[in-house]
């Protein structure tokens, strides 16, 4: 088995990684990161930043957020204690899979990451208490670029896994601008970020 298990996802240029694992009595151990053999996979981008979240309840949705522009990032995501249902919306025109979306569970027991490319928004919900999530970004955090799309835009039909009502959100996600909004100036192309 080589060092990381890379699956690929119905969405284009997205991928599932899990790191080699190690486990007996004591617990485990595995590299979560290593440039070297990322690379050696051919995921071969430059992070530079690295963010941690906390949610203490289960219930809390984050997203759906990304950066514009220049400040456009690419991420690499895990969570380390919890389980979250994570979302990803491609965003790129002209992207074989323009506007579809995809979740996938990310949870301390089965140590995936997920690798979002630029132009894709993304946003999570936790399903237990007292998650970790933490990710890598290869740009830096431009609050002028900060942007993001509603959540549960009725065009995208996300299917989140918990009564939307009950959904525990910061102010400004709960308001964040329709896809149709952000389709009229979308900066992202595909092939071109």
């Amino acid at each position: 088995m080589g060092k990381l298990q890379i699956q690929t996802t119905a969405l284009q240029d997205v991928k599932l990684i899990t790191p080699q694992f190690f486990g007996d009595q004591r617990g485990f151990f595995t590299e979560s990161y290593s440039q070297r053999d990322f690379h050696d996979a051919g995921i071969s981008f430059n992070f530079i930043q690295d963010n941690h979240s906390l949610s203490t309840r289960a219930g809390v949705l984050r997203g759906m957020h990304f950066q514009n522009g220049q400040a456009a990032q690419t991420k690499l995501i895990r969570v380390v204690t919890g389980v979250v249902w994570d979302v990803i919306v491609d965003l790129r025109l002209g992207s074989p899979t323009y506007l579809k979306w995809q979740g996938y569970i990310l949870s301390e027991s089965n140590h995936r990451q997920l690798l979002v490319p630029k132009g894709f928004a993304h946003g999570f919900v936790t399903l237990t208490d007292n998650v970790n999530f933490l990710y890598k970004c290869d740009n830096y955090y431009d609050a002028q670029a900060d942007d993001g799309i509603s959540y549960c835009d009725p065009q995208l039909k996300i299917a989140w896994p918990i009564d939307l009502d009950q959904a525990i959100t910061s102010e400004k996600d709960a308001h964040r601008q329709s896809l149709q909004e952000f389709e009229k100036n979308n900066p992202f192309v595909y092939g071109e970020i």
